[in-house]
């Protein structure tokens, strides 16, 4: 330890403490000595009480600086320049409960994240180790001023996010996938940044009776969802986008193309196949999915691989959802390394079915190298793998999502940002985003 070498004890600027999840944040330590080596740590306690980490190796300016916007990391949990990399690059700390995902359940209180700051280039141990300095940063997925509102109307359920004021508003009608439940930190965050948002429960959630969550040739509770949406009095009718991740990709798809009442401004399908699992009213979410198929890969560990379950595409196009009939903008983001559904390959056959229709003028592609399945918004911790279950069988399975930590983090970076830009193109935002520094 160098503690007596400073004449003023260390400290860590940080600009801002209290902002949106998706907000980049400036970090600084000063009044080290110079071209000390130091480790900066960050570290969070999830809703579930698993410790998240991250850790980086730097080298002090020769006026005792470290600033990580501007100097490269040595070592760690990543290296080079990476101005986030203590967000996005966190981890299960040593000793946690193995295949668990960091995900925001209460949205309208911030991850706390704990930055500090050590002599030396250490690893591990770090509770034994002095610490120089620390801060704690507040990152919302909720900003202040927004209006969170359980919905239950008719057979809808859900949760709305409206943004401050009287609106009306641009909305959103946001679904995930087939863990189910009701998941609202995207919608929350969408809302921060102008749009009035519907986080949609579709399966396995206690409020939805099991009848709607079969779905119906007629998608009879996803009309009634969109139109709840659509007629709600702090929205601006007929100013409605869809955006779904994985089955709420497909989901999105066949809104589009199947219920001919409803009439969405945009599309953004995330991560997903355009495979129609719901013919003739199906009632399998995840036909195939069971540990006996042929197509469920296994890797050395028993982690499932599902992508290639549907593959190859079968060549009856009423097998497919039919994508010429798209008359909106679509946005398509994916990854290359997703492990979890065949979305590349779904992607080229999307790109040659609106081409062959005349529509793939609507149609926006963003493809990322070495992203996997789980493309969430900015700075959320990369999810390789993880438990998932499988409520038909009522069974737990490790599934295989794929990408690499830093190409994964650069496309949900980019992603967001391009869908946002995408979003206010085509719902004509005219309010705007709402900002935590601002308000606290």
């Amino acid at each position: 330890m160098r503690r007596n070498s400073y004449s003023v004890a260390p400290m860590i600027k940080v600009e801002p403490t209290r902002g949106l999840i998706d907000e980049p944040v400036k970090l600084d330590v000063v009044h080290l000595v110079p071209n000390q080596r130091v480790t900066l740590q960050s570290r969070l306690l999830s809703e579930d009480a698993d410790w998240w980490e991250a850790y980086a190796y730097y080298v002090s300016d020769s006026e005792g600086i470290v600033r990580v916007t501007r100097d490269r990391s040595f070592g760690g949990t990543y290296m080079g320049q990476e101005p986030m990399g203590l967000i996005w690059s966190m981890k299960l700390a040593p000793g946690g409960r193995p295949g668990i995902r960091l995900r925001k359940k209460d949205v309208t209180v911030p991850l706390l994240v704990t930055i500090s700051v050590y002599d030396g280039w250490i690893s591990s141990n770090f509770d034994k180790e002095a610490v120089l300095a620390s801060v704690v940063l507040e990152r919302f997925y909720m900003a202040p001023g927004i209006t969170r509102v359980q919905l239950k109307e008719g057979h809808t359920i859900g949760t709305m996010f409206f943004p401050p004021g009287p609106g009306p508003f641009p909305a959103v009608l946001d679904m995930w996938g087939g863990g189910g439940g009701l998941v609202e930190y995207r919608a929350a965050l969408l809302a921060s940044r102008g749009f009035a948002t519907l986080a949609l429960a579709y399966l396995d959630h206690k409020e939805v009776p099991l009848s709607l969550q079969v779905f119906d040739p007629k998608l009879s509770y996803f009309e009634e969802a969109f139109n709840t949406l659509n007629n709600h009095p702090k929205v601006s009718k007929g100013n409605v986008a869809i955006l779904g991740l994985s089955l709420g990709f497909t989901v999105t798809l066949l809104m589009a193309t199947e219920i001919p009442n409803i009439h969405p401004k945009c599309l953004i399908c995330i991560s997903g196949s355009h495979y129609n699992h719901f013919q003739e009213g199906s009632s399998k979410v995840f036909p195939g999915f069971d540990n006996q198929s042929s197509k469920v890969k296994m890797t050395e560990n028993g982690t499932m691989i599902w992508r290639n379950i549907p593959l190859p595409f079968p060549d009856d196009p009423k097998l497919m959802i039919q994508v010429d009939k798209i008359r909106c903008p679509l946005m398509l983001i994916f990854g290359e390394d997703d492990q979890n559904s065949p979305a590349p390959e779904s992607a080229i056959e999307i790109q040659k079915v609106m081409k062959a229709a005349g529509n793939d003028h609507l149609l926006t592609v963003l493809s990322y190298p070495q992203a996997g399945h789980l493309i969430e918004p900015p700075y959320s911790p990369h999810c390789r793998e993880s438990k998932f279950k499988i409520n038909s069988l009522n069974e737990i399975v490790n599934v295989l999502w794929g990408g690499e930590t830093k190409p994964h983090s650069v496309a949900q970076e980019d992603s967001w940002k391009r869908a946002l830009a995408f979003l206010e193109k085509h719902l004509a935002l005219q309010h705007p985003a709402v900002t935590v520094q601002a308000k606290l």
